[in-house]
């Protein structure tokens, strides 16, 4: 008896296409088929959006990006639509984060385009320097670049199709240095494919660039991923379907059962594709945050410490408070973050209306103006810390959240700029401070809420005197 086989889910699971009449792909397909080799039915509903075009010829999608579990055969999709473009004498630079990952797509391209029938030396040339390997095919011309990507590479050269393999690497500097390759040509279109970004992913670009294209902010741009919207259990075989549409091809059950391990997000985000709602690169994880979050605010007790930072940028100015609670942690809180264009009045109002025990506040942008403006208002003379103890700041907000020494109430603005932070170097003796991994995110709001929280934290309550008769 013969047991049917059962695959895997052939349609993304969320998708972002424009409309389009005419797509290219079949005839990228019969290319494809000429090396001997099968279209999956996934790869053909994939390629169809990817290669649509308008009346006038030009791609629906000067942009394309798709997201998809390991071991799927993700980049079997941009072989095909390479082995078109060379056909049809198109310029091709195909990136990658790895030399070994260029190195075999070059190797991939160049086996299907002999087993296409095509002889090296007669029909097509190719050179094989390690990251800098190249094909072209005599009778189109079209040619065909495989590069490891650096922050410089590929300025001054011009393409029609630009690949970015590994794309959850794609770093803000590569793609600087190369999204202006394809501006040159009369039809230009940039692919991008990978999966969600890992605890030790370095990328950004994909994860920003399909927040923009599912939230519709993004022109002329597609986008498609197979994955799950929350962690599952790792042993859910309906989740491994839904997900891995190459199931009941060339990947089945077992083989997923042989990857199982202990480590649940990993296995969502390489399996599932699940995409974290937070950066895994931050160096204040989501699960350390989360866990000092109360449900309800706290007892508090004594006055309110309160930091003020002016971002380094001249832009915008945050202020939080910290006051200690009845357990003995420290609750912060952000008041508030405005353009410094706006003055201080808002300030000083919080202030002059609030319980405060003293006011920390760093960043030459505006620290001297305000401090008059509080002396004019007969407030408190506000703290200007030294070099040094922003340091200390800094490394007091470390170990007050590791420690579980401080707790807030997941204000939404404060745990997105918290969650997304890396570390920048202070002075020459290994200090640090943080600096936000998006440009959209002003890590002053952190940095006011770690001012405040070191201010209170150095400050011992004061104990009632006792007078024993």
């Amino acid at each position: 008896m013969t047991t049917k086989v059962r695959f895997g889910n052939q349609h993304p699971t969320q998708s972002v296409i424009l409309p389009y009449k005419h797509s290219l792909c079949q005839k990228a397909i019969d290319y494809y088929e000429k090396t001997g080799r099968k279209c999956y039915e996934w790869q053909i509903n994939l390629l169809e959006p990817i290669m649509a075009i308008d009346d006038d010829g030009l791609w629906i999608h000067q942009k394309y990006g798709f997201s998809i579990p390991r071991r799927n055969g993700k980049t079997e999709v941009v072989y095909i639509v390479e082995l078109w473009a060379l056909e049809e004498g198109l310029n091709i630079l195909h990136t990658a984060h790895r030399i070994s990952t260029s190195h075999s797509s070059f190797e991939k391209m160049k086996k299907y385009l002999e087993d296409m029938g095509y002889v090296e030396g007669d029909d097509f040339n190719s050179i094989k320097a390690k990251g800098q390997e190249r094909l072209e095919l005599y009778k189109s011309g079209g040619v065909i670049q495989f590069r490891t990507r650096t922050s410089s590479g590929g300025l001054g050269e011009g393409f029609d199709l630009l690949i970015i393999d590994e794309a959850q690497e794609y770093t803000t500097e590569q793609e600087s240095a190369l999204k202006y390759t394809v501006t040159d040509s009369d039809n230009p279109m940039t692919i991008m494919c990978g999966t969600p970004q890992t605890t030790v992913s370095s990328g950004t670009v994909s994860a920003k660039y399909r927040d923009k294209v599912l939230f519709g902010t993004s022109k002329y741009s597609g986008w498609a991923e197979w994955s799950v919207d929350e962690e599952k259990d790792i042993h859910d075989v309906e989740a491994w379907y839904n997900s891995n549409p190459s199931m009941g091809y060339h990947l089945n059950e077992r083989k997923i059962e042989a990857e199982l391990g202990d480590d649940k997000l990993d296995h969502n985000i390489q399996r599932l594709g699940y995409w974290a709602k937070y950066n895994q690169k931050s160096a204040i994880s989501e699960g350390e945050w989360r866990r000092l979050k109360v449900q309800s605010l706290p007892i508090l007790k004594g006055q309110l410490f309160v930091g003020i930072k002016y971002g380094n940028d001249g832009t915008n100015v945050s202020m939080s408070i910290a006051v200690r609670t009845l357990s003995g942690k420290v609750f912060v809180e952000t008041i508030d973050c405005q353009s410094i264009r706006n003055g201080n009045q808002w300030i000083i109002t919080f202030l002059k209306n609030a319980d405060v025990a003293s006011v920390v506040v760093d960043g030459a942008a505006g620290q001297n103006m305000l401090a008059a403006e509080m002396n004019d208002f007969k407030l408190k003379v506000p703290i200007f810390p030294t070099v040094k103890e922003i340091i200390v700041a800094n490394s007091s907000w470390e170990q007050g959240i590791y420690q579980k020494n401080i707790c807030h109430m997941d204000q939404a603005s404060l745990t997105t700029v918290v969650t997304n932070c890396e570390k920048r170097n202070i002075g020459t003796n290994g200090g640090f401070g943080y600096k936000s991994q998006f440009d959209d995110m002003d890590i002053s709001l952190m940095d006011s809420a770690l001012l405040a929280y070191w201010s209170c934290s150095n400050t011992k309550p004061k104990k009632k005197q006792q007078v024993r008769y």
